[in-house]
C-alpha cells in the first residue's frame, strides 16, 4: 500500500499461505486518486448483482478515504485512460478476454471457490493505457477481492460497527503487485446472530421502529460478513426478534449481497418454530378442531407440509438447509410416541429421510448444502444410530462453552458432505451465561478451530456471537482462522490481536493495545467477569488473591486509559468500543464483588467503620459500571449504539447485578483488629517466609468501633521491616512485612511482630528459612517454600517428542504465560510404556520435605465424548500414574463439567512420594492428544486454600526475582 501521508492499516490480507503477492520489478504503484480524480471502477452488466454492489461500496471507500467518488461504468460507457476492473471468470467479457490472451494470471484461481487475483494489466481494453484488474473464480471471490482493496486503502471492516476512523488521503495508490487469494481453508464461514435481545432494542430504536431487526440491519450485517470474508448466515430467532422470513425482502436482500442463509439446530429447513409453528398449526387443525403439536410422531403430515412451505417459497436463493429435528425454541425433541432412544432414532430416520424428499421435489440441484446438527440431546441420537445421508455435512457443536464435544472419526471424515462446527463464543445457558463481553482467548479459540481442522472439519464453521457488538476481536480472529487457517500457530497465534489493532488503530499501536487484550484475556481465563459471584477468591490467601486480581485489572485499566488519552479525537468512539468498555467494565463487575467480599469478611471480622466504607465501595463500583455502559448507549458515536450493549437485559440471563452488602449503626467506640495474611482474624497462621521468593507479607490491622484508632508496631528481630510502624485509622489499615536477607541468620528463625492499639494487643508470628545467596545461586530448577511448589507449565526445564506427537507452548493460553498443548490432536493415545514412548514434559524440583503429596495438574478443559482425556505425572523414576479428566459434557449446573467451564481449569490430582530432600525430577506425560496443561501444584503441607493456583514458585530462570505485591487502596 502506497499513499501520501501515514498509512494507518497493515494490509495483512495479502500475507499468509492463503495469499501470494509477486510484484514485477520497476512497476509503478497503481492510482486510485490524484490530484482530486478517482480512477474509474467497471463492472460488466452480465457479472451477478453481488459483485456491482460490492464496486458501488469500493466507490464510497475510495470516497471515504480521499473524499473524491470514482464512477461506477458498466458495458458500453466511455472509459478514462485509467480503470479497475471488476469482473467474475465467465461473467466478464473483459476478464475472460484477458485470461484468454495470457495476459491475466488466474492458476490456482481458476475453478476454485471464492478465490481471486488482483494485478494491474497494461492496455486491457481499448482507450484504456492501464487498468487494476480483481477477477474472482466465482461471484464471492470478486466480492472478496473488492473488499481486501478497500482494507487495503485503509477502510477497516469495522468501519461502521466499530466506528474505525478512516484516515483521509488526497492521493491513494496501490502497489502494483499480483495479488492472489487461494481457495479459503473452511467453505461455509459464517455468524449466527443469538439471544439478540440488545441488538434488537438497538435496531429498533436506530435502523427501522416498525421492525425488530429488518432489512436496513441486515443490510449491515451482510456487508460486515462479506468484508470479513464469510459468506454464511444464521439469522437472529428469539421471541423478541422479527423471524428472517417475516420480511420477504430479507432473503432477496441475502441473495442478492451472495450470502448464504440458513438456519440453527431447532429450525429445521428454515423454518423459525418460534414465530410459525403456532400461526401454522391455527390454520392446519387436527380433523377434530384441536391444534397440532410441533412432535413428528403426532402430526407428521402437518409438520411435513409447514417445512414445505417454506422450501419452495425460499428454492431460488442460495441457502443452506437444515435437516434433522428439535422441539419448539431450542428445547428438547418431543416425541410421544417414541419412548425409548431405539424407538427416538427410528423417529429421527424418518424425518430426515422426509425433509430431504422435500428438499428434492421443492428445491431440486439447489439444495446442495444441507447439514445435520447433532446437539445436545440429538448428538446421543446420532451417536446410538440415526443415519446422516452422506452428502450431508455434519455440524458438530462445541459444549457452549469453547470445548468441542466429539470430533469425526475416519469414516466421518470420508463423506462426501464433509464435517462443520458450530461454535460459541457467546452462549446463553447452563452453567453460565457469557453474552456481555468478548472474553475467549484467542488461542483457546484457536486451540479448538485447529483441532477440528485436524479432523477435517472443513466443510462449515459457524459461530454464535451473541448481539454482535463487543464480540468485534473474537470474531475477527475466527472468520481469520477460517480464511486461512494456517496463518496462525501456537507461536504466533497471539500476534493475531497486533495485526488486527493495528489495522483498527495504526501499527504504532498494534503492539500495545495487544499487550492490553492479551491481560484482558488472562484475567477473563481466570473468571469470566460474567461468572463473578460471591466466596470465590480468597482475600487471606496468597497475599489477598483476589485483592492481587484487582490490582492487575486496575494496572490494566491506567494502561488502556492512558493509551487512549494519546489517541487522535477521530479513534475515541472506537477505541473505547474495542478496547477501553471490555477492559474498564470487566474492571467494575470485578471490583464491586471485591468489596462487597470485603465487606462480608468485615461483617465476620467484627468491624464498625470498615463495614460501611465497604458497603459504599461496593455500591459506588456497581454505580460506575452503569455509568460506563450508560455512556456506551447515549454518547459514543453521537448515540449511534443506543441499547446495543446492556448486562442487565430483561428477557435473557443477566451478567451479575449489585452484590448484597451490609451496614452496622454507627457508635463512638473503638478497638484494634488484626487478620494477618492466611487468617481470616487474628494471626494463628504465621507470616512464613522464603530466601528464594522473598516474600511481602501483609497485616490488616482494623478497627471494631468508628473513633479514631492509634496503633505502634513493634518487632522482636531488627531483620524484620514493617511498611509502617505507627499510626492512626479509622476503618483499617495494611502493614506490609518484610524481611532484611542481608541480615538475618541463615537456618530457620523465628520472630514476632506486636501491634498494640486502643488498649490491646496482638503478637504476630514470624517464621523465616533462610538458605542464602549460596542455595539461590545453587538451585537448578523450582524450589520448594512456605509448603508447596507451583510449576507453571510453560516454563518446563526439558522435553521430548514421541510417536509423532510433542508438547508445544501455546502463548495467551491459560491463566498465566501460555500453556502446553499435546498435539497434534490426530496423535494415536499413548496408554503403554509412558515413560518410554510418550511425548514428557520435565521440572527440575528441590524438595526440602519427604513424604507423599498431593500433586494437581490444572488442564484447561477439552472434551471427547467418544474416547478420554488422560495426562500422567511422575517424579523421578517412579511409575506414571494417569489421571483422567471430564471427557464429556452433560449441560448440568453443579457437577464437575460445569465447574469445568466455570473456572476454565479442571484440577487433575494424583500423589507423588519424595523419598528423600533434595534434586528431583517431575515429569509430565502426554496420553491422550490435545489435553493443555496450565500448571501443577504440589502441596507440601503448606498450601493455603484458593480458587488459583498459588504464586509461580523459585526458579532461576523463569521466577529469580519475587514479584513485587501491589494492592488496591481501601478507596478510589
Amino acid at each position: 500500500m502506497a499513499a501520501a501521508g501515514a498509512a494507518p492499516l497493515v494490509p495483512a490480507l495479502v500475507t499468509g499461505a492463503a495469499h501470494a503477492a509477486t510484484t514485477e520489478a520497476g512497476a509503478a504503484d497503481f492510482p486510485l486518486v490524484v490530484n482530486g480524480v478517482a480512477t474509474a471502477v467497471l463492472v460488466a452488466e452480465a457479472d451477478d448483482p453481488a459483485v456491482a454492489r460490492a464496486a458501488g461500496d469500493l466507490c464510497a471507500d475510495v470516497e471515504r478515504v480521499s473524499g473524491v467518488r470514482p464512477r461506477l461504468v458498466r458495458d458500453g460507457a466511455e472509459l478514462p485512460g485509467l480503470a479497475v476492473v471488476v469482473g467474475t471468470l465467465g461473467a466478464s467479457p473483459v476478464v475472460d478476454r484477458l485470461v484468454a490472451e495470457g495476459r491475466l494470471d488466474v492458476s490456482r484461481v481458476a475453478g476454485r471457490w471464492e478465490a481471486s487475483v488482483t494485478q494491474v494489466v497494461e492496455r486491457p481494453v481499448e482507450g484504456v493505457e492501464r487498468a487494476l484488474v480483481i477477477a474472482g473464480s466465482d461471484r464471492r471471490g470478486t466480492v472478496y477481492g473488492i473488499y481486501d482493496l478497500s482494507e487495503r486503502i485503509g477502510v477497516s471492516p469495522w468501519y461502521w460497527w466499530a466506528d474505525v476512523p478512516v484516515e483521509r488521503r488526497d492521493t491513494v495508490t496501490v502497489r502494483a503487485a499480483t495479488v492472489k487469494r487461494h481457495e479459503p481453508s473452511v467453505r461455509y464461514r459464517g455468524i449466527f446472530i443469538n439471544d439478540e435481545q440488545n441488538l434488537t432494542t438497538w435496531s429498533h430504536r436506530t435502523q427501522e421502529t416498525d421492525k425488530n431487526i429488518g432489512p436496513e440491519t441486515y443490510r449491515r450485517v451482510f456487508e460486515l460478513i462479506l468484508r470479513l470474508k464469510a459468506n454464511y448466515l444464521w439469522p437472529a430467532m428469539h421471541p423478541y426478534s422479527d423471524f428472517f422470513n417475516k420480511h420477504r425482502e430479507n432473503p432477496r436482500l441475502a441473495d442478492s449481497y451472495g450470502v448464504v442463509v440458513g438456519s440453527s439446530h431447532p429450525e429445521a429447513l428454515l423454518r423459525n418454530g418460534v414465530h410459525e409453528w403456532d400461526p401454522w398449526a391455527a390454520g392446519h387443525p387436527n380433523a377434530d378442531g384441536t391444534l397440532p403439536v410441533y412432535d413428528y410422531t403426532v402430526n407428521p403430515d402437518t409438520i411435513s407440509d409447514y417445512w414445505r412451505a417454506r422450501a419452495r417459497e425460499n428454492a431460488a436463493y442460495e441457502s443452506s438447509w437444515t435437516i434433522g429435528m428439535r422441539g419448539l425454541h431450542d428445547s428438547a425433541l418431543e416425541t410421544k410416541h417414541a419412548t425409548t432412544i431405539e424407538e427416538k432414532v427410528a423417529v429421527m430416520n424418518d424425518i430426515v429421510a422426509a425433509q430431504r424428499q422435500i428438499l428434492v421435489e421443492e428445491v431440486g440441484d439447489r439444495a446442495t448444502s444441507q447439514i445435520f446438527i447433532p446437539y445436545k440431546e440429538v448428538l446421543d441420537l446420532y451417536n446410538a444410530g440415526v443415519r446422516v445421508p452422506d452428502d450431508v455435512t455434519l455440524v458438530w457443536p462445541d459444549d457452549n462453552h469453547g470445548n468441542l464435544r466429539q470430533l469425526p472419526t475416519a469414516q466421518e471424515r470420508a463423506r462426501s458432505g464433509g464435517n462443520g462446527l458450530y461454535y460459541h463464543i457467546s452462549y446463553w445457558g447452563r452453567p453460565k451465561s457469557y453474552l456481555w463481553l468478548d472474553t475467549t482467548q484467542v488461542a483457546k479459540i484457536w486451540q479448538e478451530l485447529r483441532r477440528a481442522y485436524e479432523h477435517r472439519v472443513d466443510r462449515v464453521w459457524i459461530f454464535n456471537v451473541g448481539d454482535l457488538k463487543s464480540q468485534e476481536n473474537g470474531l475477527s480472529f475466527c472468520m481469520d482462522m477460517a480464511w486461512d487457517v494456517d496463518r496462525w500457530d501456537a507461536d504466533s497465534v497471539e500476534d493475531f490481536v497486533d495485526e488486527w489493532a493495528g489495522r483498527q488503530f495504526g501499527r504504532w499501536h498494534g503492539r500495545e493495545i495487544a499487550e492490553i487484550r492479551t491481560e484482558y484475556y488472562r484475567l477473563a481465563a481466570e473468571l469470566r467477569p460474567e461468572f463473578v459471584a460471591r466466596g470465590q477468591f480468597s482475600l487471606t490467601a496468597h497475599g489477598d488473591e483476589m485483592g492481587r486480581r484487582m490490582a492487575a485489572y486496575q494496572a490494566l485499566l491506567d494502561r488502556t486509559q492512558a493509551l487512549g488519552a494519546t489517541l487522535p479525537a477521530a479513534y475515541q468512539d472506537a477505541f473505547f468500543e474495542l478496547v477501553e468498555y471490555p477492559v474498564h467494565g470487566a474492571f467494575r463487575m470485578n471490583l464491586k464483588f471485591y468489596w462487597a467480599e470485603r465487606n462480608a469478611l468485615a461483617v465476620a471480622q467484627g468491624r464498625g467503620a470498615g463495614v460501611n466504607t465497604y458497603a459504599k465501595l461496593a455500591n459506588a463500583a456497581h454505580a460506575k459500571e452503569v455509568e460506563l455502559t450508560t455512556r456506551y448507549n447515549s454518547q459514543v458515536a453521537g448515540g449511534k449504539w443506543s441499547g446495543i450493549v446492556n448486562p442487565y437485559p430483561s428477557q435473557i440471563p443477566k451478567a451479575p447485578g449489585r452484590p448484597s452488602v451490609v451496614t452496622v449503626p454507627a457508635a463512638d467506640t473503638a478497638g484494634l483488629g488484626v487478620a494477618a495474611e492466611g487468617n481470616a482474624n487474628g494471626a494463628e497462621r504465621p507470616l512464613r517466609f522464603s530466601s528464594y521468593t522473598r516474600d511481602v507479607r501483609f497485616v490488616d490491622l482494623f478497627n471494631t468501633g468508628f473513633a479514631t484508632v492509634g496503633w505502634r508496631a513493634t518487632v522482636s528481630a531488627p531483620w524484620v521491616r514493617l511498611s509502617a510502624d505507627a499510626g492512626t485509622f479509622t476503618d483499617q489499615t495494611r502493614v506490609r512485612v518484610e524481611i532484611d536477607w542481608d541480615s538475618v541468620p541463615e537456618g530457620v528463625q523465628e520472630a514476632t511482630v506486636a501491634f498494640t492499639g486502643a488498649g490491646g494487643e496482638v503478637s504476630v508470628p514470624v517464621k523465616v528459612v533462610n538458605d542464602g545467596e549460596r542455595g539461590r545461586r545453587r538451585a537448578r530448577g523450582y524450589v520448594e517454600a512456605n509448603g508447596y511448589v507451583c510449576v507453571d507449565a510453560a516454563h518446563y526445564d526439558g522435553r521430548r517428542a514421541g510417536g509423532g506427537a510433542e508438547w508445544q507452548r501455546v502463548r495467551g493460553l491459560g491463566r498465566r504465560a501460555g500453556a502446553m498443548l499435546a498435539s497434534p490432536s490426530t496423535a494415536d493415545p499413548f496408554t503403554r510404556q509412558l515413560a518410554e514412548r510418550a511425548p514428557q514434559l520435565w521440572y527440575r524440583v528441590r524438595f526440602v520435605t519427604a513424604g507423599t503429596f498431593p500433586v494437581t495438574v490444572f488442564r484447561l478443559p477439552s472434551l471427547d465424548e467418544r474416547g478420554a482425556r488422560r495426562v500422567a505425572v511422575a517424579l523421578d523414576g517412579q511409575e506414571p500414574v494417569t489421571l483422567a479428566g471430564q471427557a464429556i459434557a452433560t449441560g448440568n449446573r453443579g457437577d464437575a463439567w460445569a465447574r469445568n467451564v466455570e473456572e476454565g481449569v479442571e484440577k487433575l490430582v494424583a500423589a507423588v512420594t519424595v523419598d528423600a530432600p533434595g534434586e528431583h525430577v517431575l515429569r509430565v506425560f502426554m496420553v491422550d492428544p490435545a489435553i493443555a496443561v496450565d500448571q501443577i501444584v504440589v502441596d507440601t503441607g503448606g498450601l493455603q486454600a484458593s480458587y488459583l493456583a498459588p504464586p509461580e514458585s523459585y526458579h532461576p530462570v523463569f521466577n529469580r526475582h519475587a514479584a513485587q505485591v501491589r494492592w488496591l487502596p481501601d478507596g478510589e
